[in-house]
């Protein structure tokens, strides 16, 4: 039962993170390039750092 709460708890964390990484890209006013190489890039980095 305890397991069914973590993953909705995991799930709207995942998808809050993302609405406000959505909205930071949106709010710096990128290009499309540099909109699509922060969803490549920044992911990557991000990981290399918490690792």
């Amino acid at each position: 039962m305890s397991e069914g709460k973590t993953r909705v708890k995991g799930e709207f964390a995942g998808m809050f993170w993302f609405a406000g990484w959505l909205f930071t890209l949106a709010f710096t006013k990128l290009l499309w390039w540099q909109a699509i190489l922060a969803l490549v890039i920044w992911p990557y980095y991000l990981g290399v750092r918490l690792r």
